[in-house]
């Protein structure tokens, strides 16, 4: 066995086979753990009761008391020790049974040495990070908190609404929403505000991941599914057993993914690849996209009973083009929280910056604001005076070919002018999405469309 485990482990092997315990005691030992061995299930437990272990290392089947019936006694007399089960290729059945009772893992005999070695780390890694989650509990057992939703406009009020109706819950959740207007805040204030708040989010983006590692991510895989999967992986689902999954761009799901997504959804349990054995997960499902996925399901990309099992709740998320009076806001807090992450002291934001903050028209939405202040940040501290000024700005926010309004050659601008440029600026802030320009415009439809017409305006 190669010396290849990160931190030291109290092991208890348990087999009636001898020559089992002498070897894999020997391994462990090579590998500079603490190690007892048992030959039968009541020796096990007596040694047990005496001293603490972190991972027990049960044979499924011993005379007497099986390996089963010994993990269950195990989490009355030791509940912080993990089990691995050791199981022959005939008893799958049975170890996938233990899985179900709790056991972290099981291994199949003959062992692979640097397998065993891997499994007996990662479950060290597992152990580490549920005590810390032990700690983390009892530290927020008064409070658990979210970055706050900040906002006066009527659509964010409406979304926080929703979110403190539907986060007690554990109803399925669809946010729609430009990119950057929030989507993953709002998933972490429902996970923050559920009865699963103590227990993990996972987060995944779906169009990050091409779809053969996006698949194996989702649901996990074996030991040998397919070229380069050396060892066994739980997928992100199993990984939400108790919490919360948030699957972000979930638009970008190709159609193959889809079908199993929405066996995932029906079932709550996941068949890794390369296993034919379902493992339970207990987990709350939160999606986002950017994309009208109702749109999508009438152009044939998107499943439509999929799209039914994900938008049991709806919150849409305004842009930030539809929410001015929320800028100023926005932009106080993301500077103070970008100068304490900087270590330094909150600068005032002057008011000719405020003005061309609240002018601008954020095509990148919050997430854009935020980055363009964090920029400012950096840009202020070398000129120094703790103020952020409109120099400071990303330059294409001072850009006069997309935010100077045109004269007529005196200096002097028409009506017609100002309403042509103001109307183009709406169409490109919104991608040329005409509903969307008309709530902005506080017009009809056709309005636009008859403006559009008017000024000869066109997609550039």
């Amino acid at each position: 066995m190669t010396q290849t485990s990160t931190a030291c482990s109290r092991i208890l092997v348990v087999d009636d086979e001898a020559v089992v315990r002498e070897s894999l005691s020997s391994w462990f030992e090579e590998d500079g753990h603490v190690v007892a061995s048992a030959g039968n299930a009541q020796e096990a437990l007596g040694i047990l009761r005496k001293d603490p272990w972190d991972l027990a290392l049960i044979d499924i089947k011993m005379p007497g008391m099986d390996g089963l019936e010994l993990q269950r006694r195990i989490r009355e007399v030791a509940p912080n020790t993990m089990v691995i089960i050791m199981t022959a290729y005939a008893s799958v059945d049975t170890a996938v049974q233990a899985l179900k009772e709790g056991a972290y893992d099981y291994i199949t005999k003959p062992f692979d040495p640097e397998h065993l070695t891997h499994l007996v780390r990662k479950t060290a890694e597992h152990r580490t990070l549920a005590e810390e989650n032990r700690t983390l509990k009892k530290q927020l057992e008064t409070v658990v908190q979210a970055q706050p939703i900040l906002g006066k406009s009527p659509g964010i009020l409406r979304a926080i609404e929703l979110i403190e109706t539907v986060a007690p819950t554990d109803t399925t959740v669809l946010i729609s929403g430009d990119s950057g207007t929030g989507k993953e805040l709002v998933a972490r204030a429902i996970h923050a505000s559920s009865p699963r708040a103590y227990m993990s989010l996972v987060v995944v983006n779906c169009g990050a991941l091409p779809e053969g590692t996006l698949e194996s991510e989702l649901f996990g895989h074996e030991r040998g599914a397919f070229t380069g999967a050396h060892y066994r992986h739980k997928g992100k689902f199993e990984l939400a057993d108790g919490g919360t999954l948030f699957l972000d761009e979930v638009a970008e799901i190709s159609p193959k993914i889809q079908v199993e997504l929405l066996r995932v959804i029906e079932e709550k349990q996941v068949t890794r690849l390369g296993s034919t054995h379902p493992v339970k997960a207990d987990f709350r499902l939160v999606t986002a996209s950017n994309k009208d996925l109702q749109e999508e399901v009438s152009k044939g990309r998107f499943r439509e009973d999929l799209y039914y099992r994900l938008n049991v709740f709806h919150i849409p998320l305004p842009p930030l083009l539809e929410r001015r009076d929320d800028i100023p806001i926005l932009a106080e807090a993301l500077v103070e929280r970008i100068a304490r992450s900087m270590n330094r002291p909150v600068p005032k934001i002057d008011p000719e910056t405020m003005r061309l903050l609240v002018s601008y028209d954020w095509p990148g939405n919050v997430r854009e604001l935020a980055n363009a202040l964090e920029r400012a940040l950096v840009v202020e501290r070398i000129d120094g005076g703790n103020v952020l000024r409109a120099s400071h700005l990303p330059i294409t926010m001072n850009d006069t070919d997309s935010h100077a309004l045109p004269t007529n050659g005196q200096g002097k601008l028409s009506l017609a002018e100002i309403e042509r440029t103001h109307i183009l600026r709406v169409l490109k802030s919104t991608e040329w999405n005409i509903s969307r320009a008309a709530r902005v415009l506080n017009v009809d439809r056709t309005t636009v469309y008859n403006k559009i017409k008017q000024y000869g305006l066109q997609k550039s």
